[in-house]
């Protein structure tokens, strides 16, 4: 499934892994339609429900919410991929299903209100909902979801790379539109198509004036959603102001949310600087990312005075994977060496970093899945090595009998240990060491390098990796540029070592081709940010994707992760088990869903009550 960093929950394929009929939720207007989906078991809500059990469906309406968002932005337009397109546009716009965040599987009907898929799932039908219109008054169409899924997929690389095997929309009905797929069994698309495909007013677009669907806009654009754009300062603020008559909310997956009258965003360059701006109250909620200032940074009157709460909410790692990584680009030499990459990652002293510079506030990540039922842990055994020997003269033999341990550093015996590793797999692999620089034996060129940051806060950790680097003779270098650089680097591949954070769901599926897969490798834009192209590495991720049942997709999915680990592509930095938010007193929430956090839509203003 998709990816996202925030506390969302996450929506997985509709009756997938070969899961009993019970997996879908019948309506009752016509046997095969269906309300909802859910992996494990059924829905928890039936058909009928008034509203999520983790909400205050008399939560009032009213008040302000202010956040902050970093960097800058151009573009209200979310269809192409690249620029830098405004925070909150999600609040204008609807999918065709949503989830329930007290459920890790579950999703319930929005812009559709039934679905329908082929024993062969071959494709998916989806029924839209009669009453779903625009802000501008106009109804949602069929017409809307074939031309914002076209749109999406000719425009959008993200898109384009994980709906290939979505070969076209076709409006086959009155409020029906159908996608069909070029293969049949893949289990996960039908409910993905409902996830992720954004609808748009098609009317907008090629109406009067016509407007060009792939160009960056500061223009309004129409939606479907809770929220319509009020005001906009380009690059510096955007306003989006709650729709009184919007048309969905007394639908069940909206009542008691959606509920602040305005929610406003404040954009700061640097980081710092919004703190400083949240302390003094210009904004409402904080997301703290540095253990250090969680841990002395908050002790501002605010916070005595108890205007100001903070929470360390655990994170729902049970149901969300992550891999947070500095990724060496391995399009480039010398990181198509593994031997190279496996020195980089000796010379990485998480124990010292993490005890120094992050309050021993974070746990050593240690798989793809870190923290879940489908991470890779010990020898391979059971479905797991029957998979891996399916395709054993595809992946290393390593993965057969060594278990993928870190190096473990923290002491000074340590630390000098695993630098001596290092410097034995880099000679092993063709360097030497003159003087103070470690070269190239065959060419003397000095094995230097580029570490791309888009945060400076990053560097914390970094400096003292590049210290260690230096040890070695290896020269690297930071360079922090603002988000909109950054992304158009990473898009185009143009770096040598970049940091980055994969999401896993526990349902994973087709969007490891483009993490991972040779076919994403040289396509721009796509999130396969080190340069995997490994025929073992595809043979596995087919394996995942067309599982029959739960424990051969978690049998797969330890086994891709094993291979992936094995290789050494990226060099695993950490992660908190707690989410720690800070907040004022101005906004609220009635306790937190077990998968999520469901802010900004359950929260609301204090000021409204």
């Amino acid at each position: 499934m998709w990816k996202t960093i925030s506390a969302a929950a996450w929506v997985v394929a509709a009756g997938a892994l070969g899961l009993a009929p019970a997996a879908y939720a019948q309506d009752s207007e016509a046997s095969e339609w269906q309300y909802a989906s859910a992996l494990t078991g059924t829905p928890e809500y039936p058909r009928d429900f008034s509203h999520f059990s983790y909400v205050n469906p008399d939560a009032p309406k009213g008040g302000e919410l202010k956040l902050y968002a970093t960097g800058t932005f151009d573009s209200l337009n979310p269809i192409p991929y690249g620029g830098a397109k405004a925070s909150g546009l999600g609040l204008v716009f609807e999918t065709l299903m949503t989830p329930a965040e007290d459920e890790i599987d579950a999703q319930y009907g929005l812009l559709a209100n039934g679905f329908k898929v082929p024993e062969d799932i071959s494709s998916v039908t989806y029924r839209l909902n009669p009453k779903a219109k625009f802000s501008d008054g106009e109804p949602v169409t069929p017409e809307d979801v074939v031309f914002s899924f076209d749109s999406l997929k000719e425009l959008n690389t993200l898109y384009a790379n994980y709906y290939r095997h979505v070969t076209s929309a076709e409006v086959t009905g009155e409020r029906e539109v159908t996608f069909y797929f070029d293969e049949t069994g893949n289990r996960e698309l039908p409910q993905i198509v409902g996830q992720l495909v954004m609808v748009f007013p098609k009317h907008w677009f090629e109406g009067d004036p016509a407007r060009d669907v792939s160009a960056s806009t500061l223009e309004k654009i129409v939606g479907s959603g809770p929220y319509v754009i009020d005001t906009v300062n380009p690059g510096s603020s955007i306003t989006y102001r709650l729709n009184d008559d919007y048309w969905g909310k007394d639908l069940p997956v909206n009542v008691g949310r959606n509920n602040f009258g305005s929610v406003n965003y404040l954009y700061f360059a640097d980081l710092d600087v919004a703190f400083e701006a949240f302390r003094a109250g210009t904004f409402d909620f904080w997301v703290e990312s540095r253990a250090k200032r969680w841990a002395t940074g908050y002790n501002f009157p605010a916070i005595k005075d108890g205007k100001v709460k903070r929470e360390a909410v655990p994170n729902p790692l049970n149901k969300t994977g992550i891999m947070q990584a500095l990724v060496p680009n391995n399009r480039r030499a010398p990181f198509d060496d593994q031997r190279v990459r496996e020195a980089l990652i000796y010379a990485f002293d998480f124990e010292t970093i993490n005890k120094n510079q992050l309050s021993d506030a974070y746990s050593r990540d240690n798989s793809f899945w870190f923290g879940t039922d489908l991470a890779s842990s010990g020898l391979p055994k059971g479905e797991e090595l029957q998979i891996l020997e399916s395709v054993r003269d595809l992946v290393p033999d390593s993965v057969f009998n060594t278990a993928n341990n870190l190096p473990v550093g923290g002491t000074e015996e340590e630390s000098r240990a695993n630098l001596q590793k290092a410097f034995q797999l880099l000679k092993e692999a063709g360097f030497e060491r003159r003087g103070n620089q470690m070269v190239n034996a065959e060419t003397g060129k000095p094995f230097s390098f580029e570490i791309l940051l888009d945060n400076p806060t990053l560097q914390v950790v970094v400096l003292p990796y590049v210290e260690n680097l230096r040890k070695l003779g290896i020269d690297a270098t930071i360079r922090v540029v603002d988000t909109s650089q950054y992304q158009n680097r990473v898009n185009d591949f143009d770096y040598d070592m970049i940091w980055e954070l994969w999401a896993q769901t526990l349902s994973p599926g087709n969007e490891q081709f483009n993490y991972w897969g040779s076919r994403s490798v040289d396509q721009t834009g796509s999130e396969n940010y080190a340069g995997i192209a490994d025929p073992g590495v595809d043979a596995l991720i087919q394996k995942i994707v067309f599982a029959d049942d739960r424990a051969t997709l978690v049998a797969a999915t330890k086994a891709l992760d094993r291979v992936l680990l094995a290789h050494d592509f990226i060099i695993p930095l950490y992660y908190s088990r707690d989410y720690r938010i800070a907040y004022w007193n101005r906004i609220t929430h009635p306790g937190f869903p077990e998968y999520g956090l469901d802010f900004p839509a359950g929260w609301w203003s204090t000021e409204a009550e």
